[in-house]
């Protein structure tokens, strides 16, 4: 417990006192947001506001992680750097979007098919070496088959080895790339996706410290309610980083933000969701938990189907948030009911976990 409360502390002092060091470098080299023309007018008085901000959030959560390991004595673990390297990978990949947006004062950094084939490596490489690292137990860090609250039968291995990890690399892309991008679409006012991945990150807190009192490798606790995954203690202590790196962000990327988080940090943030959703062996219960980032992507799809299909679109823009914008909203109001719009769904997430344990007893 002292690692968790140490990587939290750790992160949120990083992010807090690091993100105004880290936007005086950004003004000095003249980083700032390219706004869309396109969007909604309240937003031109944000350009050349500092961008990128998500590097400071990956850096508190890593150092985070890191140094509360160092500080308590306790090793690292397979599952822990497998998401924070997923993190750091998908992070990578977005400061190429926001630096090529930067540099040549465009809204569109990275081309689509660089931009997916860059998040497929990275979540190609996470998938593979998930499948391995097996412990003394025999446990990996994810498995073949689909997970809700803990592994259910359906195992994507039926026809053999090969293609379980041939279709678990195809499904984890797929969640990898679903949740990057359902932040990335949700990062468009001030502190909307850091606060709601501040939810969801504190989730993964209490889900990854029940798993690992309820763990299968404790013989006192072994029986139908326990749980298999490898290194749940970590993996509490990985999102108890992550949550302070938010929290301390959030600080200065509130309205007025300061400093926007970019691609580094949407697409970065998303990547540790997912890798924490897989590696928990809550994969599907992820759609509960992130439901703000779900309702805010589907809006996207639902405006592209409708304008394609009938010509028209259902909402003034998408995604959802602008659309209240161009209703009238303020920002900020936005930005608070849509925050409690992730806390319900956490909440009820969270419930719906608990309640399938006690069921279980």
């Amino acid at each position: 417990m002292r690692t968790v409360l140490g990587a939290a502390g750790i992160s949120l002092l990083l992010s807090l006192f690091g993100t105004p060091l880290y936007i005086r470098f950004l003004v000095k080299r003249g980083y700032g947001q390219f706004i869309r023309d396109d969007g909604p007018t309240t937003h031109h008085t944000k350009r050349g506001t500092p961008t990128m901000g998500g590097a400071v959030m990956i850096g508190a959560t890593v150092v985070g992680y890191l140094l509360a390991h160092a500080l308590t004595g306790t090793g690292v673990t397979a599952s822990a750097l497998l998401v924070l390297g997923l993190m750091v990978g998908l992070g990578f990949v977005g400061f190429l979007d926001d630096f090529i947006k930067i540099t040549k004062q465009r809204s569109l950094g990275l081309r689509t098919v660089p931009k997916l084939v860059g998040q497929s490596l990275v979540a190609v490489v996470f998938a593979v070496l998930a499948l391995q690292f097996p412990n003394e137990a025999w446990r990996t860090p994810a498995s073949t088959k689909i997970s809700f609250i803990r592994d259910t039968n359906l195992d994507l291995a039926f026809a053999g080895t090969f293609v379980g990890m041939l279709l678990f690399v195809l499904w984890a892309q797929l969640m990898v790339a679903a949740t990057s991008n359902g932040v990335n679409l949700t990062d468009g006012l001030d502190g909307l996706a850091t606060g709601a991945t501040a939810f969801v990150a504190g989730a993964y807190v209490l889900i990854g410290l029940w798993q690992s009192n309820q763990s299968c490798q404790l013989v006192a606790q072994a029986g139908p309610n326990c749980y298999e995954v490898r290194d749940p203690r970590d993996l509490a202590v990985v999102a108890a980083a992550l949550t302070g790196a938010t929290f301390g962000f959030l600080w200065w990327n509130a309205s007025p933000a300061k400093i926007f988080m970019g691609d580094t940090g949407s697409l970065a943030l998303g990547g540790a969701l997912a890798g924490l959703a897989i590696t928990t062996r809550t994969e599907l219960l992820l759609i509960l938990l992130g439901g703000l980032f779900v309702i805010i992507t589907l809006s996207v799809l639902i405006q592209v189907a409708s304008f394609k299909l009938t010509g028209r679109r259902v909402f003034r823009m998408a995604p959802l948030q602008h659309h209240f914008e161009l209703v009238g909203w303020a920002e900020v109001t936005i930005v608070i009911r849509f925050w409690i719009i992730a806390g319900l769904f956490v909440a009820l997430g969270l419930g719906i976990f608990y309640a399938e344990w006690l069921v279980r007893l």
